[in-house]
């Protein structure tokens, strides 16, 4: 499926849930690795603020990505985030929605027109 390269610049993004790391397997509690590197992958819970209108995401990042300093309720950065529209069949039901990855998470700032 297409890769959609989501602009942050005018946005607001807060940190809801502290990183954690993703399971690939609930039963088994198997982590999650990126297909490409077998690096272990984390999710972040974000609010995702952008003219007016705000959405509860979860973003993956790669272990390495995780910047120290992430505080829970602090705005944040997520560099080179992209959107992925999925689908699958579980259990004969047909699923889908948009799974969010970014190259990182890291401590970010509030511009001065949201301060002001």
């Amino acid at each position: 499926m297409r890769v959609i390269r989501i602009d942050t610049s005018s946005a607001t993004i807060l940190l809801t849930e502290a990183p954690a790391p993703k399971v690939r397997d609930r039963q088994t509690g198997e982590i999650a690795k990126d297909t490409v590197s077998g690096e272990a992958l984390m999710t972040v819970g974000v609010v995702y603020i952008d003219e007016g209108e705000s959405a509860l995401i979860q973003v993956t990042i790669p272990e390495s990505g995780v910047a120290d300093g992430l505080a829970v309720g602090a705005p944040i950065a997520l560099p080179g985030l992209v959107a992925r529209p999925w689908q699958s069949v579980f259990n004969g039901q047909q699923r889908h929605g948009i799974a969010y990855r970014a190259t990182a998470v890291m401590p970010g700032a509030f511009s001065m027109a949201e301060a002001g």
